[in-house]
């Protein structure tokens, strides 16, 4: 079954969090998200918005790119 980019981008959220030692509770409240939010967004059940990947990235550290690079 194909993955789909929403999935993808979702379980490199998860990946990067988990390298920088941050609860999905930490990001989300970096995000200014709930933690559902967070939960659904790495499970790739949420469409995530440009602002919200923006935020993301933002709270990650990180450049855009790296957040694409599955």
């Amino acid at each position: 079954m194909k993955i789909s980019l929403q999935e993808k981008v979702g379980k490199r959220i998860q990946e990067l969090r988990i390298q920088k030692n941050l609860s999905q509770q930490d990001l989300a409240a970096k995000c200014n998200f709930e933690k559902s939010n967070m939960s659904r967004l790495e499970s790739g059940r949420a469409n995530a918005t440009l602002s919200t990947i923006e935020k993301v990235c933002e709270a990650l550290q990180i450049d855009y790119i790296e957040l694409f690079n599955f």
